[in-house]
């Protein structure tokens, strides 16, 4: 998309400058009292304004949307299983905190709140936003999801303001929000491993983590 939107900037830029160029000619008419010529060449100069407004609107709108296609690693998690259904979770965070977590069941379960703003807000420098929200254990059978020890720990940190709270309160933010959702990814937990939590358009996954590079 990285193309498109250089495309449609060369556009806009163009027509921009095509449409100055109308309007100096409209002014030259106007003040050498040629009304049929100040009326067209400022026609002329208006539609290649409105062009350049299209072609600048598909610009942001397709670099919008190279920001949002974006993958991000949120968290580095290490399994440690302690005992039967019992494991430690230890998280990395993309910020460099790092903390470790009991939990009881067969998977390393992780949820999250996500933000996704539209192009315009894009433009300001307010991409797709999340904040990891929780990790549980989770029973591979449902039986035990329903009757066995719940393991839950916050990921989050607590901060005097909140996207999520401050979307709920003011009904002005919804004009640049395209979407809120709470997502949530899970892994088997039951031998050593290594995952990356990711973050995407489409919300979080879990993948095996790759070896870091030397």
């Amino acid at each position: 998309m990285q193309n498109a939107t250089q495309l449609f900037t060369w556009i806009a830029g163009g027509f921009a400058v095509l449409g100055l160029l109308f309007v100096l000619s409209a002014i030259g008419a106007l003040r050498r009292r040629r009304p049929l010529g100040f009326a067209t060449r400022s026609l002329a100069a208006l539609l290649l304004i409105v062009c350049a407004a299209l072609a600048g609107t598909l610009s942001i709108a397709t670099l919008g949307y190279q920001a949002l296609t974006r993958e991000e690693v949120a968290a580095r998690v290490t399994i440690e299983p302690t005992g039967p259904q019992q494991f430690v979770a230890r998280f990395r965070f993309a910020d460099g905190r790092e903390a470790s977590y009991p939990l009881a069941g067969d998977q390393v379960y992780v949820d999250a709140r996500v933000l996704k703003w539209k192009p315009i807000a894009n433009l300001v420098g307010l991409h797709t936003a999340y904040q990891l929200d929780r990790v549980t254990g989770r029973y591979a059978a449902l039986e035990k999801e329903r009757d066995g020890p719940r393991t839950v720990h916050a990921l989050g940190h607590g901060t005097p303001l909140d996207l999520f709270d401050l979307r709920t309160r003011y009904a002005a933010l919804a004009p640049l929000l395209d979407v809120e959702y709470g997502s949530a990814t899970f892994a088997p937990a039951d031998r050593r491993a290594e995952y990356e939590v990711r973050v995407s358009t489409t919300g979080l996954l879990i993948r095996p983590a790759q070896p870091a590079s030397s």
